[in-house]
């Protein structure tokens, strides 16, 4: 991954080096926010003015939009996240540590578009008359979202944009370190709960979700006491 801003440049070649320089999970999601583009704009005659666009728990349409929300919206928010990615390591004052894990970084971009791009597909599949439960079909997608973003808090480092941000955490590296490989383990635990969505689909989705608010509370407490252990030690270090 490359964070030093490209000269400005028409060239062919310019425009192909770019492109080769880019990670594959870039490639993907880049790929996908033009791909939900085209969808968007190929599904416009076809879909009926009003769209089911919300699902409650049961896995039940129970909300419309216009369709022009809902099928450019999608692409517009996911065009978004690839600019908000691009922007965060270059005005990031702890930019450098993207560097070190920038794959993860890049993968997180993708693994968030793909969600998104799934949702939509699934979206326009319901308004062409595919009936499915959609909590059901949702929860693999959220199962591996939740599992890989585990897998990238865990090789986190520290920044003020992506991970478990707390005053302790940004004070000691080694309390980010730990925190993150708790918070990392939780969310993967997460994921793992989630695929029971497919055969019980309120109490799949229900169960994650409440892991990941006791996740929240727990990384917190956790950097809090990491820290003071810290301290503690480095206190008793000066004394000798």
């Amino acid at each position: 991954m490359h964070f030093a801003a490209a000269k400005c440049t028409s060239s062919p070649k310019a425009i192909t080096d770019l492109a080769m320089q880019m990670s594959l999970a870039k490639k993907i999601a880049y790929s996908l926010v033009l791909l939900s583009f085209v969808t968007a704009i190929y599904f416009y005659p076809i879909l009926p003015e009003k769209v089911a666009s919300h699902w409650n728990l049961s896995g039940n349409a129970d909300g419309q939009m216009e369709k022009w929300v809902a099928l450019f919206l999608t692409p517009v928010l996911s065009l978004a996240f690839v600019a908000l990615f691009e922007l965060v390591p270059r005005i990031d004052p702890l930019r450098k540590n993207y560097a070190k894990f920038a794959s993860e970084y890049d993968g997180m971009l993708a693994a968030l578009v793909a969600f998104m791009s799934y949702l939509f597909g699934l979206t326009i599949l319901y308004n062409i008359d595919y009936r499915f439960n959609m909590t059901q079909a949702l929860s693999p997608a959220f199962a591996m979202l939740f599992f890989y973003l585990g897998m990238v808090l865990q090789k986190a480092k520290r920044n003020w944009f992506i991970g478990i941000r707390t005053p302790w955490t940004m004070s000691s590296e080694r309390v980010w370190d730990r925190t993150h490989a708790l918070g990392g383990k939780i969310f993967k635990a997460a994921g793992i709960v989630a695929l029971l969505g497919v055969v019980m689909p309120e109490v799949g989705l229900m169960a994650s979700v409440a892991i990941m608010i006791a996740a929240a509370v727990a990384t917190v407490i956790y950097s809090y006491v990491e820290f003071g252990k810290e301290k503690t030690t480095g206190k008793k270090a000066k004394r000798r």
